[in-house]
């Protein structure tokens, strides 16, 4: 036979565990130091600097 589950705990559980991978979520993005968040923002930029350099110029069709 099947095991009998309570659904209100089996729903809590599911919202619970939504809640945790969301908090994970957020522990990686906001949980960082200063210093942290200003090496992402040079290399962020220098990706995007080293992507704009490569860039070809577009040839005019005409």
């Amino acid at each position: 036979m099947a095991e009998i589950i309570n659904l209100r705990i089996a729903r809590k559980a599911r919202g619970r565990a939504v809640a945790a991978a969301a908090a994970d979520t957020n522990r990686a993005k906001f949980g960082r130091s200063k210093a942290e968040k200003q090496t992402d923002a040079a290399e962020a930029a220098r990706r995007e600097k080293l992507l704009d350099g490569a860039r070809l110029d577009e040839a005019d069709p005409a």
